[in-house]
């Protein structure tokens, strides 16, 4: 049996960091995983950025319920799960994940949670696990999934390289670069057709 692992940002939505930095007019927060492999580490930068500006959970809230997925991701996904069972993994929060969830069709997310203060402020993350990625396709295999796996970003590769199949989806040039083993598609129909052949073989 198959499962699907997908990231979520830059896969099927917009990356919301970067959406925010837009409107919020604070340029440094366009910085995401493509662009820093340690997540801590980028967290702790992005809580630091939000503190100084005086923003808190709600304005990115805000932001995010203007977000639509990327063209063409919701019909991806609901073909993808008449076919095949998907979970998407992502280091996410839930307080950010649930708007874009309902408009994907309320697809399965495991995913982080926030610490906020009583001044709104996010004052700390809850991962769910450490190498979430690679933990929850390790545990899936545990009990008998073979999984495939596709995501953009340098806190994708774990998961991808782990997996039966593994997939980059509109990634950098850096990545195909250093990453030139694993097959990189741009399109959804290109994608769907590589997992469809795995899952078929």
């Amino acid at each position: 049996m198959y499962i699907t692992c997908l990231d979520m940002e830059g896969v099927l939505v917009p990356e919301i960091w970067i959406e925010f930095a837009r409107e919020s007019g604070i340029p440094e927060l366009t910085r995401t995983t493509r662009d820093e492999p340690d997540y801590d580490k980028l967290m702790k930068w992005r809580l630091g950025a939000l503190r100084e500006h005086g923003l808190g959970l709600k304005e990115i809230q805000e932001t995010i319920a203007r977000i639509d997925p990327l063209p063409g991701a919701k019909e991806f996904l609901d073909k993808l799960r008449s076919e095949t069972q998907a979970i998407i993994l992502s280091d996410t929060f839930e307080e950010f994940a649930q708007p874009l969830m309902k408009k994907l069709g309320w697809p399965t997310i495991f995913c982080n949670s926030l610490e906020v203060d009583t001044d709104g402020f996010i004052s700390g993350i809850k991962m769910r696990c450490e190498h979430s990625k690679l933990t929850t396709v390790r545990g899936l295999q545990s009990i008998g999934f073979e999984t495939i796996a596709s995501g953009d970003s340098y806190n994708d590769l774990e998961m991808i390289e782990a997996s039966k199949a593994g997939f980059l989806f509109r990634t950098t040039e850096k990545i195909k670069h250093d990453y030139p083993h694993l097959p990189a598609f741009e399109g959804y129909d290109e994608l769907l057709a590589a997992i469809e052949q795995v899952i078929r073989a």
